[in-house]
């Protein structure tokens, strides 16, 4: 048997049924919509409808909102900032900004800025800047010897 001669058994594909083509196909008159009403017709529409029964979606309460305003961060943990240093893809000894992060692949897309977190564990002195840190990343960096700037907080010192 060769590659060109590969084909599906016998009766394993059913043929597509074609209807409203005759009483005699069975599928004919209605095409096997039943009769009269809004779904027999085209362009129905009653998703999440219940049969005038009150809809799922308004007896249930609503709660929160999204906020717009909200900035979305690009989030690194010194753990896998760490491996990266160990995978010698950022380089510890020379400043770590937001384009060497994107080149090491330890960020992908950023978005409003990149926000460092402090899961894991940090060995290396680095120094480092990004938009944001929580304050166990900041401590962690300072603890292992390095230096953060936080390009957030000089945003906010020369709007005033």
């Amino acid at each position: 048997m060769k590659l060109n001669e590969l084909r599906d058994g016998e009766g394993a594909r059913k043929g597509r049924t074609r209807v409203g083509r005759g009483i005699g196909s069975g599928k004919g008159k209605t095409g096997g919509r039943g009769v009269k009403g809004q779904k027999s017709r085209s362009g129905v529409a009653i998703k999440g409808f219940e049969g005038g029964q009150m809809p799922i979606y308004r007896r249930l309460p609503k709660r929160g909102f999204n906020n717009i305003f909200a900035k979305k961060f690009a989030e690194v943990n010194l753990g896998v900032l760490q491996k990266a240093i160990d995978a010698k893809r950022i380089d510890a000894k020379k400043p770590i900004t937001i384009e060497v992060l994107q080149a090491g692949g330890v960020v992908g897309k950023v978005k409003d800025g990149v926000r460092l977190l402090a899961k894991g564990e940090l060995k290396s002195k680095i120094d480092i800047e990004v938009t944001g840190a929580s304050k166990a990343a900041v401590a962690a960096v300072e603890a292992a010897g390095g230096t953060i700037k936080l390009a957030a907080a000089e945003a906010a010192a020369s709007a005033e």
